[in-house]
């Protein structure tokens, strides 16, 4: 027997669903088809890829070293699929709301070459790139996930967003400094705004924390903290219990672009597009 794509697609899968029974099912297989798919691949490998009896699963070393390659294999094999065939199609992850008339110059560039944009909304778009669900992401946060390549397309004004009942909805005169002592609302994913965005924060100072936009809305509009976010927000994202407020000197945030290294064709023409209206 030799190593096939299927042996593959299945240890990638259980490593991703953490048991045989979730992963045969989301293979629409049944559990012996995969335990025997798994045991096949460790002959064929001459190694062990899994930790018998552990619960939950614990991959051995080379099980750690095949998931890693694995999975860059998988995703060059996607990529090529997707260029035999012509795919025109590229998946966008987005976080939050996209920069509007950037979207719009890219879209149409991209639609004059043929083209398609599907978007998808994600709370975590460098997962999503690393396992192959998105094609490209736009986010405000960008990490130092390995294998993904960030590039900084642009800024963006922010607002200052705290609760209706807070002294701050209505003070005159509030400059950003003066509240580097606040409780601070950290979305810790794909928000824009950090404790050492004051030179001189509290490092005392309560952090409260969340990891997507809806929870940090909530989490502001009930008084546990104040934020910042983009301005597109006052009139995208209204919420009844939160007050956007201009400050003179607040910073702007950046915005990125991020895909996977070795992108296909398509998904490069998009990049492109995407730079070029940057």
């Amino acid at each position: 027997m030799e190593l096939q794509v299927r042996h593959l697609t299945a240890f990638v899968e259980l490593c991703e669903a953490r048991t045989y029974t979730a992963a045969a099912r989301h293979l629409h297989v049944t559990q012996p088809s995969l335990s025997r798919t798994i045991q096949d691949l460790e002959r064929v490998l001459a190694t062990d890829l899994v930790v018998r009896g552990s619960r939950p699963l614990e991959l051995t070393a080379d099980g750690h070293e095949f998931e890693e390659r694995a999975r860059r294999i998988l995703a060059d094999l996607a990529a090529l699929e997707a260029d035999m065939r012509g795919r025109t199609e590229v998946r966008l992850g987005f976080a939050w709301l996209l920069p509007p008339d950037w979207f719009a110059r890219v879209r149409a560039e991209f639609e004059s070459l043929g083209g398609q944009v599907r978007l998808h909304r994600t709370d975590d778009p460098a997962g999503d790139l690393t396992h192959d669900r998105i094609d490209v992401a736009l986010t405000r946060a960008a990490d130092r996930t390995d294998g993904i390549t960030w590039r900084a397309i642009g800024t963006e004004k922010r607002v200052l967003a705290v609760s209706a009942r807070s002294p701050l909805a209505t003070m005159p005169g509030v400059r950003w400094p003066d509240l580097a002592a606040h409780p601070l609302v950290v979305n810790t994913r794909t928000g824009t705004t950090r404790p050492d965005n004051w030179p001189d924060s509290d490092p005392d100072r309560e952090i409260v924390t969340c990891i997507n936009f809806d929870e940090w809305l909530e989490l502001v509009g009930a008084d546990r903290g104040i934020g910042a976010v983009p301005a597109i927000a006052v009139e995208r994202a209204p919420h009844p219990d939160v007050v956007y407020r201009e400050l003179p000197d607040i910073p702007d945030s950046r915005v990125y672009l991020g895909w996977r290294r070795a992108p296909s064709r398509t998904t490069r023409r998009f990049i492109d597009a995407a730079l070029a209206q940057a």
